[in-house]
């Protein structure tokens, strides 16, 4: 009787801690994304047969990523801070990277790489190669290294767009240094926005296993196409628990081609502001729930050439539905400038459709005092009785995003007029660190001010 007690109790005591530890583990659950320290091929998903779940087999799709899924090392040069004498390499972070291209192209995350000294790149078969930062979009968090060697197992980009919530896939990366490491899931959401660097986002969320150590790794269908990078997850402990986020691979492929072609990110816009529809205040009267309220449209950028107006709902771009602002973010993301898309709105309860040709995305970034500026158009600077100036189109730290400056125009840096961001680049890149800088602003009321930061 004693010992059916005691294995009762036992089972009882069992179920407290499994439920103590269950409410401790998921409360006040965060973003957190894991600090660590040729032109590629292009292959289109095809979703006409994917296999029920009872009869899913992942044998293929990881045989074909495990080879091209590489581990990143992220390595710092230490020295004698008396002699200057070098006394070895020390690992800053490790993470994933994905090869593709047979020559020794490998995507990776920004934030696996940044502020490496030396990178060291080892592969499936245990072969290490020294690794060079070919070029980086910190927006997307996406890098694309280069390693010197041929005929390289690789995997071909995927077309995310097809990309379908419910769908088998698989995560493949190193773990808290565990190489080769594949976790299967399915795709939980698409278009997910975590505000990442102050940017709006649009990413790929699954439920397979991702871990500190997988960032830059492989998210593959079960055919073995690359559909996204896994970047993030979601953890009250840094760990995995149930949510985890990729950059999807028509964005990432875009990002590679164009640091091959033109060396940095060309990113084009449509050329409007705007906001959810669910979220626009009942002043407006709005009944439609999904989609992007146009509350301004760009003087002569496409959007206005084409013809959309303020009022304008976006409900479609090319075949791409539009139900939430990261959906159009995600689909503008994967295109560049002078792409013409159909851009389909509702104006007055009727459809409407506008072939709109992207322009590029011009901006400076004032780090200095944290801010980005863009050049102003005519009509901006006749509303405010001025001839020259750039506006502020947003802040880069929560100081001066609390500011609500967007719209307000920059005439004058250190007493010197601007009239462009060309302007703007020469005068802070010809200034002295450390000097203080003068800007002056005026308000969209026509408000004259003048700041100085120390």
């Amino acid at each position: 009787m004693k010992k059916v007690f005691s294995l009762v109790m036992i089972s009882v005591l069992g179920g407290i801690l499994t439920l103590g530890g269950y409410l401790l583990f998921f409360d006040n659950d965060q973003i957190f994304v894991q600090e660590s320290p040729g032109i590629p091929a292009y292959t289109p998903v095809n979703m006409s047969s994917l296999p029920e779940a009872a009869n899913a087999d992942f044998t293929e799709a990881a045989g074909k990523t495990v080879n091209a899924v590489v581990h990143v090392k992220n390595m710092a040069i230490t020295r004698n801070p008396f002699y200057g004498t070098r006394e070895g390499r020390t690992l800053q972070g490790t993470g994933s990277g994905v090869i593709v291209s047979p020559d020794g192209y490998i995507v990776t995350n920004n934030h696996v790489i940044q502020n490496a000294n030396q990178l060291q790149v080892t592969l499936n078969n245990n072969k290490s190669y020294m690794a060079e930062v070919i070029g980086t979009d910190p927006n997307t968090d996406i890098a694309l290294l280069k390693i010197d060697a041929e005929d390289l197992e690789y995997l071909p980009f995927g077309d995310s767009d097809n990309a379908e919530i419910g769908e088998w896939v698989l995560a493949v990366g190193n773990p808290f240094n565990l190489t080769s490491t594949v976790t299967a899931g399915i795709i939980s959401a698409k278009s997910r926005d975590l505000g990442m660097n102050n940017h709006p986002s649009s990413f790929i969320q699954t439920d397979a296993a991702i871990n500190p150590g997988n960032s830059g790794g492989a998210l593959v269908n079960i055919y073995g196409e690359l559909i996204g990078i896994n970047t993030a997850i979601t953890s009250q402990t840094g760990t995995y628990v149930g949510y985890a986020f990729a950059v999807p691979s028509n964005n990432a492929r875009k990002i590679v081609e164009d640091i091959l072609e033109f060396g940095d990110v060309q990113q084009g816009i449509l050329g409007i502001r705007g906001a959810q529809a669910a979220n626009l205040p009942k002043e407006l009267e709005v009944k439609i729930s999904e989609g992007v309220y146009v509350y301004q449209v760009e003087e002569g950028s496409g959007a206005d050439k084409a013809g959309i107006k303020s009022g304008d709902i976006i409900r479609k771009i090319d075949d791409v539905v539009i139900n939430k602002f990261s959906d159009l973010t995600g689909y503008i993301g994967s295109k560049r400038p002078e792409d013409v898309v159909k851009v389909q709105v509702i104006r007055d309860g009727d459809n409407k459709v506008f072939d709109v040709r992207l322009t590029k995305y011009e901006v400076f970034q004032i780090k200095e005092i944290g801010l980005e500026v863009a050049n102003a158009t005519s009509a901006e600077l006749k509303q405010r009785n001025i001839s020259n100036g750039v506006k502020i189109t947003r802040g880069l730290t929560p100081q001066m995003q609390n500011e609500q400056l967007y719209g307000t125009i920059i005439i004058a840096i250190d007493n010197e007029p601007v009239k462009n961001i060309e302007d703007v680049e020469r005068i802070m890149n010809s200034r002295k660190s450390g000097d203080p800088i003068s800007v002056t602003f005026v308000s969209p009321n026509g408000e004259k001010q003048k700041y100085v930061w120390r």
